[in-house]
């Protein structure tokens, strides 16, 4: 290793690159003459590079300089000022040098000398920048993230013109080297919070690291927990809110999807729209959103409950109506709901694979088709096809999908045990849930704050939200620097009413 970085021989340097490099049919090494004596060559990938920067920018500007001593043509060249490409540096670890290739880098290599210079002028086709698909907006920005870490990096420093928001990269995977950056805004982000960060990144030892969720599994104090400890976005406008509550965002190369940190239940039930529409109407958005996540999780198990064990809480007409649609049904309530929320889940999965010009349709006709069979047959009664298809609906108003995917796995062991004990079994299954939810970190943050433990001055924006120029302090969930805006913005308003008066 230290003996072929000490050599100047540029043979032996190509013959080593090659050897790592062995069959690799798009490996470019070009060698050539800058001078009749003395000797050079590029090594690159082909097609990860733009060929025009490396005929005109590299080889023209090197065959530019005077060569006439060698000597005098390596001090011009590795003093770089005579080459017009820009972010190029002068390396010594030939090692190094095999990663920037990797990378889509240009290598040069000049006979004489140890020394050599990566070119980063990486080119290939990125997806255009287009509207975030899992989280739209009416009135917020419409530009999502896409697989290229270095344009989404550009998306977030837009929004954050400020010289207090730090990105440090990392390299995880070893056979995918791929680029971690994490980004936090210094003096808001607590610093034990980034350490902790680091430090979980950094232990993380594994062959592959093909997408953000490859991550998220290795970092999350819980990972039997069904509940998310992190969120994900896809949208540069929800990272650069996020940052400036004092959390923290990992980028991944190769993905669109972001991680950030810390988390808690609270924050998985807001959406980008709560803060782009009025306070008034986000807040009502809200109030419907928990209603309808506890209708997800527990309409089955209570209609499971009250049929079976508890019908004297039915109103007799009501009552009458159920028993006459149960009455031909041959399966227990709980049978019947199990029947009923699996096909529902096979039909929602089926959306999913199928081409998206005929999945909409099928999945619509299918639960139609389905339903209205399943009545007709005797299978299921129609109010527990009505049950299923509120609750289906339910848990897409949810706007995490992860959140909403662990309501629908707790769904079940819920209805088991209201088919078994009635509402006393529903009301164990609540306290188990809540007794794990209780216990739960982010990153060390409790993920019921700020309900639990109590924090009154972040209760603004979470059951209702405040308007902006009520909401003075940021969440103290990861920040150390509470301060969000001064107190008197609207202090033109009570000058108005003094003179009204």
């Amino acid at each position: 290793m230290s003996t072929i970085n000490a050599t100047e021989q540029l043979n032996e340097r190509l013959d080593w690159l090659n050897q790592q490099l062995a069959t690799s049919s798009d490996l470019v090494v070009q060698p050539f003459a800058a001078a009749p004596d003395q000797q050079c060559a590029i090594i690159y990938f082909r097609g990860m590079i733009d060929q025009k920067t490396v005929q005109e920018e590299i080889l023209g500007g090197i065959l530019s300089l005077d060569a006439s001593d060698a000597l005098h043509f390596r001090t011009q060249i590795f003093d770089l000022k005579q080459l017009s490409v820009v972010e190029l540096k002068v390396i010594h670890d030939i090692h190094i040098g095999l990663t920037a290739i990797l990378d889509g880098h240009v290598l040069l290599l000049v006979d004489g000398d140890k020394r050599m210079i990566d070119f980063p002028i990486t080119s290939y086709e990125n997806r255009p920048i287009e509207e975030a698909p899992n989280e739209a907006v009416l009135r917020g920005p419409r530009e999502s993230f896409i697989e290229n870490i270095e344009i989404n990096m550009t998306m977030v420093r837009r929004l954050l013109k400020t010289k207090s928001f730090k990105t440090e990269a990392m390299r995880i995977g070893k056979v995918t080297q791929t680029k971690v950056v994490i980004g936090y805004i210094e003096g808001i982000c607590k610093q034990e919070l980034i350490d902790e960060v680091k430090l979980r990144l950094s232990s993380i030892q594994i062959d592959s690291i093909l997408g953000s969720s490859y991550l998220e599994e290795f970092i999350e104090d819980s990972p039997y927990s069904p509940f998310p400890q992190l969120q994900y976005t896809e949208r540069p406008d929800v990272v650069a809110a996020s940052l400036l509550e004092g959390r923290i965002v990992i980028l991944v190369d190769g993905t669109p999807i972001s991680l950030l940190a810390p988390v808690t239940l609270f924050m998985l039930l807001q959406a980008a729209e709560d803060y782009y529409q009025r306070y008034v109407a986000a807040t009502w958005i809200r109030w419907i959103r928990y209603v309808f996540l506890f209708i997800s999780l527990l309409l089955p198990s209570t209609y499971i409950a009250v049929t079976t064990f508890h019908p004297e809480m039915i109103p007799p007409s009501l009552l009458i109506s159920i028993a006459s649609s149960r009455e031909v049904v041959p399966l227990p309530a709980l049978i019947e709901a199990f029947m009923m929320e699996i096909a529902f889940e096979a039909l929602r999965e089926a959306a999913v694979r199928i081409p998206k010009a005929i999945g909409q349709a099928v999945s619509i006709i299918g639960a139609l088709i389905i339903g209205t069979a399943a009545v007709e047959a005797g299978i299921v009664s129609a109010f527990m096809v009505i049950i299923v298809s509120l609750t289906g609906i339910a848990s897409f108003i949810v706007p995490h999908y992860d959140l909403g995917l662990a309501l629908r796995l707790l769904r079940f062991p819920i209805m088991v045990l209201a088919g078994v004990f009635g509402l006393f079994g529903i009301a164990c299954g609540l306290i188990l849930v809540y007794l794990h939810l209780i216990n739960l970190r982010s990153f060390g943050t409790p993920y019921l704050s700020p309900i639990a433990p109590l924090n009154k001055s972040d209760l603004k924006d979470v059951f209702w939200r405040a308007p902006w120029w009520k909401m003075n302090k940021r969440p103290g969930v990861a920040s150390n620097n509470l301060k969000r805006q001064g107190t008197d913005n609207r202090k033109w308003a009570q000058a108005k009413e003094g003179e009204q008066d």
